[in-house]
């Protein structure tokens, strides 16, 4: 092998120098580098599958536009590479649009848009069981018909907006378009646009019941009955905290409870939690006005409620509960003074509390708990009704005492509207003060005064049906409190 030391070479004529015969090989060995002090350097025409160029910078040979192929070629970032864009990218596809959806079942995969025909069904969409910072989805309302048939979208083990996937996210908006991107474990999917900032995670619904306190033929008692999610009343538990009459109930955090207020010996604003496996705590001491003949419900996804009562004379006073069961001091009272109403909760995150003596109004309560001026009442005046959810986002008033006890019902929209009496179904009675939702979706009435004490129980449908009476379980008793509670069947 020769070995040939210069230090320049210069074509023999003209301006061209060739370094080899085709077919040959020039190698630049290990450690070696080449320099170029022109900006062109000119390849040969073809490159082979095996040859691996190396530069920090690849700059059009002429003009500003450069072409990296022909049209049909393949270029591969491998893994573990990163390809960092320090400008504009466009022509770069990161939606891949599918086919128009008509099932009632979707598994969506990232990086996919997907337009969602519910012209004849609801569509529950299963998101990523995993998904990476920046993984996006797209859904559309093909037909605009989300407002008959909706999205329901379930997050797969991952967050949504911050809430777990026992939460259920909707969207029943006519036209509108869902854009989301993942974040990250702690927020999960975030809307980048959805079209209507209302449709957030709403909470999951309860599926379990409790009744508790009230007053019997052997006088107060502090026993509780749990009510499963098939609406089965259970046989007594012994009560844990002071026994007391027209106690007012409500489901708070999701998936827990509180029992507060009421009278044993006196009027009394104690309180006691419920855990979301139905286990009642001991008596917290009270916080706000002593009272009872009150009524309590959820709102803002995870608080609650207590207003109105009786204190020795109507008020209408009420008391906020934190999402962790905190009894907040009195607010100054908004309606009409009275005692013996009722309340549930309606629509995803609001209250409403109805009737009472005697009076047919109603009150809605926001969701930030701000309680509304007096609406003028629908239906029949009366007191001592019970009231529950029903139907996911509706409500249902039923019996009370009229001057005679009924047995009538009164259904409630998901924007919070009373409707006209319904016939009713069940024994007549009053002071049952016992309506609760179960199951997800359906209600219970139970226990009260007939004329005499009464524990039958009346199942609601998820159209907000009542049942005929169903043999009673338990102590028989009123002038108790009923409220949902637990997340799991």
């Amino acid at each position: 092998m020769s070995l040939l030391n210069v230090d320049k070479l210069d074509p023999n004529s003209g301006t061209a120098l060739e370094i080899g015969t085709s077919g040959d090989t020039v190698t630049v060995p290990s450690g070696v580098g080449l320099t170029l002090t022109d900006s062109t350097l000119l390849l040969p025409t073809t490159i082979t599958s095996t040859t691996e160029v190396k530069t920090n910078k690849i700059s059009p040979a002429t003009g500003t536009a450069f072409a990296l192929g022909d049209s049909g070629d393949t270029f591969t970032v491998p893994s573990g590479a990163t390809f960092a864009n320090l400008g504009t990218a466009t022509g770069f596809a990161a939606i891949s649009w599918q086919a128009v959806t008509t099932g009632s079942t979707l598994t969506a995969v990232a990086g996919n848009g997907y337009p969602i025909d519910t012209t004849s069904n609801t569509c529950t969409i299963t998101l990523p069981a995993s998904a990476s910072v920046g993984d996006q989805l797209i859904f559309l309302d093909y037909a605009r018909t989300w407002g008959t048939n909706k999205i329901i979208l379930d997050s797969n083990g991952l967050n949504y907006q911050g809430q777990d996937d026992t939460y259920t996210v909707e969207y029943d908006t006519d036209g509108e378009t869902l854009n989301i991107v993942y974040a990250d474990a702690t927020k999960g999917w975030i809307p980048l646009n959805d079209d209507d900032v209302t449709d957030a995670p709403t909470p999951p619904p309860t599926q379990k019941a409790i009744y508790g306190y009230g007053g019997s033929a052997a006088g107060t008692v502090s026993m509780t009955n749990l009510v499963s999610s098939s609406g089965v009343v259970a046989t007594d538990t012994t009560g844990v905290g002071t026994a007391r009459q027209n106690p007012g109930a409500a489901c708070y955090g999701t998936d827990k409870a509180i029992f507060a207020y009421g009278y044993s010996s006196d009027f009394t604003a104690i309180s006691n939690l419920v855990s979301n496996s139905g286990v009642v705590a001991t008596d917290v001491s009270g916080v706000g006005t002593a009272r009872n003949e009150l009524s309590a419900a959820g709102y803002g996804l995870d608080k609650a409620i207590f207003a109105y009562g009786n204190t020795g004379s109507d008020t209408a006073i009420s008391n906020l509960v934190s999402s962790s069961g905190v009894i907040a001091s009195d607010v100054s009272g908004v309606g009409t003074a009275r005692r013996k109403c009722a309340a549930a909760g309606y629509s995803t995150d609001k209250a409403i509390f109805a009737y009472g003596v005697t009076t047919n109004i109603s009150n809605l309560v926001s969701n930030v708990g701000v309680v509304a001026s007096d609406t003028t009442g629908v239906g029949t005046a009366r007191y001592g009704a019970g009231a529950a959810r029903y139907g996911g986002d509706k409500a249902i008033f039923a019996y009370g005492n009229t001057g005679s006890k009924v047995n009538m019902s009164n259904l409630v929209t998901n924007v919070g509207v009373v409707g006209t009496d319904v016939t009713g179904v069940g024994t007549a009675r009053e002071d049952a003060n016992g309506g609760a939702g179960y199951g997800g979706d359906k209600a219970i009435f139970a226990y009260g005064h007939s004329g005499s004490y009464e524990n039958m129980s009346n199942l609601v449908t998820n159209l907000g049906v009542v049942g005929t009476d169903v043999t009673g379980v338990g102590t028989a008793r009123f002038n108790l409190a009923a409220t949902g509670y637990s997340l799991s069947a």
